[in-house]
């Protein structure tokens, strides 16, 4: 047996593959670890220089994201359109430009951070320990929950925000353009066998990305280097997801070069109810437009399980940024050191992904396959209700940690896999226009919608993190609703696929 079958051989005991989809599963298992070692290599960086901006920043920070991807987000639906240019390289070109954008960002950074010191003044790098650095800073009026962003200069605040946004930005773009390529060579019965895998590669990123970032919190911002590296390697990874599949669907054959718009006349005659009642036919992906967000947002207005799909995410991200604000509020009150909250936030991170990973190798599989879609996409609204209800009784530390461990297990474990199936059931052009629009801008009106209303009932009842919560139990309720008829949808529409398919 060589080295290669053997290793398939492996791959095969993990998860149920066919070995025509093993180099394809590999590639994105790949892509995605990269990715996601990149982001939480700088994700402890980015928090805690949103900290020191000052906590009640954060919401504006988040309407910043939002128009940064009003901004961005049609430029890589532009990319994906060009005739010239294969989805596979331009995939390639998205992960190469955020790799050489940290470069960018790490010779501010060190810039603006050299500027922060007084003249004369050497930098060291610290050498206390991890005790040392979690100092309880019991004083609520301390610079890091204070409305202003201390005594900086507007070039370390600007760099600052920037980098903030920016994270944001190459987290949403990086994975939804990904996920778009994987879902366009994979259907709905393979990818219910094969998402949980691939999400795993993200959750083992995520882990070794925390750790080493907790280990290597001294190197600041040097660290912004190494995850230019890693995305570079996402870059080359994410050349090979096409490689492999046998094209035995129309939609699939579509991919090879010199055949960008064949069709056969059943898929033409099962799109309109695969596209939620839209009778729009589909377009040439070759012809470049500079209003293609527009026909994505046309797309979307027009089918009405685009427009489910929307709204489910658009509460997720709702109730995620809650949960986020109140864990960067817990962390600034009780850690001063900056240092100390690097090392804690990349810690937390670590801890989650263990969990998720052991998740995502035992369960997603069985859950998807057997409870299907609609149990899927219904368990993270679920447990973001029961954790809304316990941080309203008991505002702490713990169980907010706590909470945000289950709602991140539950979330990248079952529902994001399930999240990814509602898409195998649209349109190709639905799927490379419609669904970056819907990662992207919807996520960020999510974002934004959050940071309004964080903002004003944070303000209101004098930050008290319970009665914050306590309002966010009718947003669950209604992401539960929702979640529920958007999965009897899609599964309706994969066996309408199914039944049709020769």
């Amino acid at each position: 047996m060589t080295v290669r079958s053997r290793f398939h051989s492996i791959v095969s005991s993990i998860v149920s593959v066919h070995p025509h989809e093993i180099s394809a599963l590999l590639h994105a298992f790949s892509c995605f670890f990269f990715i996601l070692s990149a982001y939480f290599v700088v994700l402890p960086l980015r928090d805690d220089g949103a900290i020191s901006l000052g906590i009640t920043n954060l919401p504006e920070l988040f309407v910043g994201s939002l128009v940064l991807t009003l901004i961005a987000a049609p430029v890589s639906t532009v990319i994906f359109s060009l005739p010239y240019l294969s989805k596979g390289k331009a995939l390639v070109l998205i992960h190469r430009f955020f790799s050489v954008s940290l470069v960018v960002f790490f010779v501010l950074w060190y810039s603006s951070s050299a500027k922060s010191f007084p003249s004369g003044s050497k930098v060291s790098v610290p050498h206390s320990t991890f005790k040392e650095d979690l100092k309880v800073d019991e004083n609520l009026g301390s610079p890091a929950i204070s409305p202003g962003s201390g005594n900086h200069g507007w070039f370390y605040i600007s760099v600052r925000t920037g980098f903030f946004l920016w994270v944001a930005l190459l987290n949403l773009i990086t994975i939804s353009s990904t996920w778009a390529r994987i879902i366009d060579v994979l259907d709905s019965e393979s990818g219910s066998r094969l998402f949980g895998f691939i999400g795993a590669g993200a959750t083992l990123g995520q882990l070794l990305g925390s750790l080493f970032a907790a280990a290597m919190t001294w190197m600041g911002p040097f660290l912004l280097l190494f995850a230019a590296l890693l995305m570079e390697l996402a870059a080359q990874s994410s050349k090979g997801i096409n490689q492999g599949i046998p094209h035995h669907t129309e939609e699939l054959s579509s991919l090879r070069e010199g055949e960008p718009d064949q069709h056969v006349e059943t898929d033409e005659q099962i799109r309109p109810a695969l596209a939620g009642s839209s009778p729009k036919s589909s377009t040439s992906l070759g012809n470049p437009r500079l209003w293609v967000m527009l026909d994505g947002l046309q797309l979307i207005m027009s089918s009405s399980y685009l427009l489910s799909i929307s709204l489910f995410l658009w509460l997720g991200a709702v109730v995620s940024s809650f949960f986020y604000f109140q864990k960067i509020t817990v962390v600034a009150m009780t850690v001063a050191s900056p240092l100390g909250r690097r090392k804690l936030f990349a810690q937390i991170n670590s801890f989650i992904a263990v969990f998720i990973l052991a998740g995502q190798l035992t369960v997603t599989e069985r859950i998807l396959t057997v409870a299907g879609v609609t149990m899927a996409i219904c368990l993270a609204p679920f447990i973001a209700f029961s954790n809304m209800v316990a941080i309203t009784l008991w505002p702490t530390w713990f169980v907010v940690a706590v909470s945000e461990t289950l709602r991140k297990v539950v979330m990248y474990v079952v529902t994001r896999p399930g999240r990814e199936l509602l898409f195998t059931v649209v349109s190709r052009e639905e799927k490379y226009k419609a669904k970056v629009c819907i990662d992207v801008i919807v996520q960020r009106l999510g974002d934004a919608t959050a940071a309004g209303m964080y903002k004003f009932l944070f303000g209101t009842f004098n930050r008290r993190t319970s009665t914050v919560a306590l309002y966010g139990l009718p947003v669950c309720l209604l992401w539960i609703v929702t979640a529920f008829r958007l999965g009897r949808r899609q599964e309706h529409l994969a066996k309408l696929h199914v039944a049709s398919t020769p």
